[in-house]
Protein backbone atom coordinates (compact mmCIF):
# COMPACT_ATOMS: atom_id res chain seq x y z
CA UNK A 1 0.00 0.00 0.00
CA UNK A 2 1.54 3.31 -1.17
CA UNK A 3 -0.01 7.00 -0.99
CA UNK A 4 -3.49 6.81 -1.36
CA UNK A 5 -3.94 3.98 -3.48
CA UNK A 6 -5.19 1.03 -1.22
CA UNK A 7 -4.43 -1.59 -4.16
CA UNK A 8 -0.52 -1.04 -4.71
CA UNK A 9 0.89 -4.51 -3.96
CA UNK A 10 3.55 -3.97 -1.80
CA UNK A 11 2.04 -6.50 -0.05
CA UNK A 12 2.66 -9.45 -2.47
CA UNK A 13 5.54 -11.48 -0.14
CA UNK A 14 4.09 -10.60 3.26
CA UNK A 15 2.51 -13.15 5.53
CA UNK A 16 -0.71 -12.32 7.54
CA UNK A 17 0.80 -11.53 10.85
CA UNK A 18 -2.31 -12.34 12.99
CA UNK A 19 -2.61 -16.07 11.15
CA UNK A 20 0.84 -17.46 11.90
CA UNK A 21 1.20 -19.95 14.42
CA UNK A 22 2.83 -18.22 17.13
CA UNK A 23 0.34 -14.77 16.93
CA UNK A 24 -0.45 -13.81 20.72
CA UNK A 25 -3.32 -11.40 19.29
CA UNK A 26 -6.79 -12.48 19.24
CA UNK A 27 -9.04 -11.20 16.53
CA UNK A 28 -12.78 -10.68 16.79
CA UNK A 29 -14.69 -9.89 14.01
CA UNK A 30 -17.72 -8.23 14.81
CA UNK A 31 -20.87 -8.77 12.54
CA UNK A 32 -24.08 -8.15 11.72
CA UNK A 33 -26.97 -9.78 9.73
CA UNK A 34 -28.29 -6.57 8.30
CA UNK A 35 -27.03 -2.90 8.79
CA UNK A 36 -28.39 -0.43 11.37
CA UNK A 37 -28.30 -2.00 14.16
CA UNK A 38 -24.85 0.01 15.83
CA UNK A 39 -22.20 -2.75 14.50
CA UNK A 40 -19.50 -0.10 13.91
CA UNK A 41 -20.36 1.94 17.75
CA UNK A 42 -20.32 -1.77 19.10
CA UNK A 43 -16.79 -2.24 17.89
CA UNK A 44 -15.39 1.41 18.44
CA UNK A 45 -16.56 1.75 22.12
CA UNK A 46 -15.31 -1.97 23.10
CA UNK A 47 -12.04 -1.27 21.68
CA UNK A 48 -12.10 1.87 23.55
CA UNK A 49 -13.08 -0.12 26.96
CA UNK A 50 -10.44 -3.10 26.31
CA UNK A 51 -7.99 0.15 25.47
CA UNK A 52 -9.19 1.62 29.23
CA UNK A 53 -8.29 -1.73 30.75
CA UNK A 54 -4.23 -1.53 29.85
CA UNK A 55 -4.95 -3.65 26.73
CA UNK A 56 -3.09 -2.44 23.05
CA UNK A 57 -5.59 -2.20 20.87
CA UNK A 58 -6.32 -2.12 17.42
CA UNK A 59 -9.20 -1.70 14.38
CA UNK A 60 -9.41 -2.46 11.13
CA UNK A 61 -12.57 -0.66 9.24
CA UNK A 62 -13.12 -3.40 7.11
CA UNK A 63 -16.55 -2.10 6.18
CA UNK A 64 -15.19 -0.71 3.06
CA UNK A 65 -18.57 0.98 1.91
CA UNK A 66 -19.68 2.28 4.65
CA UNK A 67 -16.26 3.03 6.73
CA UNK A 68 -16.86 5.30 10.02
CA UNK A 69 -14.44 3.67 12.41
CA UNK A 70 -11.79 6.89 12.06
CA UNK A 71 -14.90 9.32 12.66
CA UNK A 72 -16.02 7.06 15.62
CA UNK A 73 -12.35 7.17 16.58
CA UNK A 74 -12.37 10.74 16.66
CA UNK A 75 -9.18 10.30 14.41
CA UNK A 76 -8.71 13.42 12.32
CA UNK A 77 -4.99 12.61 10.91
CA UNK A 78 -3.96 9.84 8.02
CA UNK A 79 -1.40 7.14 8.76
CA UNK A 80 2.07 7.83 7.77
CA UNK A 81 4.17 5.97 5.63
CA UNK A 82 8.07 4.83 6.82
CA UNK A 83 9.80 2.40 4.81
CA UNK A 84 6.69 1.21 2.70
CA UNK A 85 4.38 0.28 5.90
CA UNK A 86 1.68 2.52 7.11
CA UNK A 87 1.54 4.14 10.69
CA UNK A 88 -1.64 3.62 11.92
CA UNK A 89 -3.27 6.85 13.57
CA UNK A 90 -4.43 6.06 17.17
CA UNK A 91 -7.16 7.62 19.73
CA UNK A 92 -8.27 7.03 22.79
CA UNK A 93 -5.54 4.35 22.83
CA UNK A 94 -7.14 2.59 19.83
CA UNK A 95 -4.66 2.78 16.39
CA UNK A 96 -6.98 2.11 13.37
CA UNK A 97 -6.91 1.58 9.36
CA UNK A 98 -10.01 2.32 7.03
CA UNK A 99 -10.97 2.67 3.69
CA UNK A 100 -11.88 6.16 4.90
CA UNK A 101 -8.12 7.21 4.55
CA UNK A 102 -8.04 6.71 1.17
CA UNK A 103 -11.34 7.65 -0.21
CA UNK A 104 -13.56 11.04 -0.21
CA UNK A 105 -16.09 10.77 2.80
CA UNK A 106 -18.60 11.72 0.22
CA UNK A 107 -17.44 9.26 -3.23
CA UNK A 108 -19.09 6.01 -3.56
CA UNK A 109 -16.26 2.45 -2.94
CA UNK A 110 -17.28 0.71 -6.36
CA UNK A 111 -15.47 -2.47 -5.89
CA UNK A 112 -16.12 -6.02 -6.34
CA UNK A 113 -14.45 -9.44 -5.24
CA UNK A 114 -10.84 -9.47 -6.09
CA UNK A 115 -9.97 -5.44 -5.29
CA UNK A 116 -11.54 -5.78 -2.19
CA UNK A 117 -9.84 -9.47 -1.25
CA UNK A 118 -6.32 -7.00 -2.07
CA UNK A 119 -7.53 -4.28 0.03
CA UNK A 120 -8.38 -6.76 2.82
CA UNK A 121 -4.74 -8.41 2.29
CA UNK A 122 -3.27 -4.72 2.77
CA UNK A 123 -5.07 -4.09 5.77
CA UNK A 124 -3.45 -6.90 7.66
CA UNK A 125 0.11 -7.39 5.91
CA UNK A 126 0.83 -3.56 5.02
CA UNK A 127 0.21 -1.92 8.29
CA UNK A 128 2.65 -1.61 11.45
CA UNK A 129 0.54 -2.91 13.89
CA UNK A 130 3.63 -4.51 15.86
CA UNK A 131 1.87 -7.17 17.83
CA UNK A 132 -1.46 -6.01 20.02
CA UNK A 133 -3.69 -7.74 22.36
CA UNK A 134 -6.76 -7.07 20.29
CA UNK A 135 -7.34 -7.02 16.76
CA UNK A 136 -10.98 -5.55 16.34
CA UNK A 137 -12.61 -6.15 12.58
CA UNK A 138 -15.42 -4.37 11.96
CA UNK A 139 -17.06 -5.87 9.08
CA UNK A 140 -19.95 -5.03 6.76
CA UNK A 141 -22.90 -5.82 7.62
CA UNK A 142 -24.30 -9.17 5.96
CA UNK A 143 -22.34 -12.02 4.44
CA UNK A 144 -20.55 -11.48 1.37
CA UNK A 145 -16.84 -11.25 -0.07
CA UNK A 146 -15.48 -9.33 2.73
CA UNK A 147 -16.35 -11.75 5.75
CA UNK A 148 -15.82 -14.74 3.49
CA UNK A 149 -12.27 -13.28 2.54
CA UNK A 150 -11.05 -12.55 6.14
CA UNK A 151 -12.33 -15.43 7.06
CA UNK A 152 -9.20 -16.86 5.00
CA UNK A 153 -7.01 -14.62 6.42
CA UNK A 154 -7.81 -15.05 9.80
CA UNK A 155 -8.68 -18.64 10.46
CA UNK A 156 -8.02 -18.42 14.27
CA UNK A 157 -10.66 -15.11 14.54
CA UNK A 158 -12.84 -15.08 17.19
CA UNK A 159 -17.00 -13.79 15.69
CA UNK A 160 -19.33 -11.90 17.71
CA UNK A 161 -22.76 -10.97 16.32
CA UNK A 162 -24.41 -7.53 17.10
CA UNK A 163 -28.07 -7.83 16.82
CA UNK A 164 -31.14 -5.54 18.60
CA UNK A 165 -33.42 -6.94 20.35
CA UNK A 166 -36.48 -7.57 17.97
CA UNK A 167 -37.49 -11.24 16.42
CA UNK A 168 -36.57 -10.03 12.61
CA UNK A 169 -33.35 -8.13 13.66
CA UNK A 170 -32.42 -11.33 15.75
CA UNK A 171 -33.36 -13.31 12.88
CA UNK A 172 -30.96 -11.92 10.40
CA UNK A 173 -28.18 -11.83 12.76
CA UNK A 174 -28.51 -15.31 12.62
CA UNK A 175 -27.45 -16.11 9.18
CA UNK A 176 -24.61 -14.08 9.58
CA UNK A 177 -23.49 -17.00 13.04
CA UNK A 178 -24.16 -19.53 10.32
CA UNK A 179 -21.67 -18.23 7.65
CA UNK A 180 -19.24 -18.23 10.75
CA UNK A 181 -20.28 -21.72 10.69
CA UNK A 182 -19.83 -22.69 7.32
CA UNK A 183 -16.09 -21.14 6.99
CA UNK A 184 -15.08 -22.78 10.19
CA UNK A 185 -15.58 -19.64 12.34
CA UNK A 186 -16.75 -20.13 16.20
CA UNK A 187 -19.30 -17.47 17.75
CA UNK A 188 -17.63 -16.40 21.11
CA UNK A 189 -20.83 -13.98 21.87
CA UNK A 190 -23.97 -11.65 21.28
CA UNK A 191 -24.23 -8.30 21.03
CA UNK A 192 -27.18 -7.20 21.91
CA UNK A 193 -27.74 -2.96 21.24
CA UNK A 194 -30.38 -0.49 21.66
CA UNK A 195 -31.88 -2.70 24.56
CA UNK A 196 -33.70 0.17 26.10
CA UNK A 197 -34.09 3.86 26.81
CA UNK A 198 -34.21 5.27 30.50
CA UNK A 199 -36.62 7.86 30.62
CA UNK A 200 -35.56 11.03 32.77
CA UNK A 201 -37.72 9.36 35.67
CA UNK A 202 -35.81 6.25 35.47
CA UNK A 203 -38.19 3.95 33.44
CA UNK A 204 -36.46 1.42 31.31
CA UNK A 205 -38.63 1.62 27.90
CA UNK A 206 -37.55 -1.43 25.74
CA UNK A 207 -38.53 0.40 22.33
CA UNK A 208 -37.52 -2.45 19.98
CA UNK A 209 -38.96 -5.01 22.19
CA UNK A 210 -36.87 -7.54 24.79
CA UNK A 211 -35.28 -10.57 24.24
CA UNK A 212 -33.81 -11.00 20.46
CA UNK A 213 -30.48 -11.04 21.97
CA UNK A 214 -30.56 -13.59 24.50
CA UNK A 215 -32.70 -15.80 22.21
CA UNK A 216 -30.26 -15.56 19.69
CA UNK A 217 -27.13 -16.49 22.14
CA UNK A 218 -29.13 -19.62 23.23
CA UNK A 219 -29.99 -20.61 19.58
CA UNK A 220 -26.36 -20.51 18.59
CA UNK A 221 -24.88 -21.57 21.70
CA UNK A 222 -22.74 -18.60 22.49
CA UNK A 223 -23.18 -16.31 25.41
CA UNK A 224 -25.22 -13.15 25.60
CA UNK A 225 -22.00 -11.01 26.49
CA UNK A 226 -23.92 -7.41 27.16
CA UNK A 227 -26.99 -5.21 26.60
CA UNK A 228 -26.19 -1.90 25.05
CA UNK A 229 -28.62 0.65 26.25
CA UNK A 230 -30.14 3.22 23.74
CA UNK A 231 -28.78 6.60 25.03
CA UNK A 232 -28.38 9.86 23.08
CA UNK A 233 -24.60 10.05 23.77
CA UNK A 234 -24.07 7.07 21.89
CA UNK A 235 -25.02 8.81 18.46
CA UNK A 236 -23.29 11.73 19.80
CA UNK A 237 -20.15 10.11 20.31
CA UNK A 238 -20.20 8.87 17.21
CA UNK A 239 -20.75 11.59 15.88
CA UNK A 240 -18.04 14.42 17.68
CA UNK A 241 -15.66 11.43 18.06
CA UNK A 242 -15.77 10.76 22.03
CA UNK A 243 -16.94 7.38 22.54
CA UNK A 244 -19.18 6.92 25.27
CA UNK A 245 -16.61 3.97 26.58
CA UNK A 246 -14.35 6.63 27.72
CA UNK A 247 -16.77 7.51 30.69
CA UNK A 248 -16.60 4.01 31.83
CA UNK A 249 -19.17 5.68 34.76
CA UNK A 250 -21.84 6.21 32.37
CA UNK A 251 -24.76 4.14 31.69
CA UNK A 252 -23.38 3.16 28.20
CA UNK A 253 -19.89 2.96 29.33
CA UNK A 254 -20.35 1.06 32.56
CA UNK A 255 -22.18 -1.94 30.21
CA UNK A 256 -19.22 -1.87 27.29
CA UNK A 257 -16.27 -1.77 30.93
CA UNK A 258 -18.47 -4.79 31.59
CA UNK A 259 -18.05 -6.50 28.25
CA UNK A 260 -14.55 -5.40 27.72
CA UNK A 261 -14.15 -7.56 31.36
CA UNK A 262 -16.05 -10.22 30.00
CA UNK A 263 -14.11 -10.98 26.69
CA UNK A 264 -10.84 -10.18 28.49
CA UNK A 265 -11.57 -12.22 31.50
CA UNK A 266 -14.10 -15.19 31.13
CA UNK A 267 -14.08 -15.89 27.75
CA UNK A 268 -10.18 -15.68 27.39
CA UNK A 269 -8.66 -18.81 25.72
CA UNK A 270 -7.68 -21.79 28.25
CA UNK A 271 -5.07 -22.72 25.38
CA UNK A 272 -2.31 -20.49 23.78
CA UNK A 273 -0.49 -20.76 21.36
CA UNK A 274 3.02 -20.82 22.39
CA UNK A 275 5.77 -19.55 20.19
CA UNK A 276 8.33 -21.68 18.63
CA UNK A 277 11.80 -22.19 21.03
CA UNK A 278 14.57 -21.19 19.10
CA UNK A 279 18.36 -22.00 19.61
CA UNK A 280 21.10 -19.14 18.76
Amino acid sequence: MAGNNPTHDDSANRAVPFAQANAATRVMLIASGKGGVGKSSVTTNLAVALAARGRDVAVIDADVWGFSIPRMLGVDQPPTVIDDMLIPPEAHGVRCISMGFFADEDQPVIWRGPMLHKALEQFLTDVAWNEPDYLLVDLPPGTGDVAISLAGFLPTAEMYVVTTPQPVAQTVAQRAAFMADKVNLKVHGVIENMSWFTGDDGTRYELFGSGGGGELAERIGAPLIGSVPLVPALREGGDTGRPVAVDAESEAGAVFAEMARVVDVDLRPTTRRHRELRIL
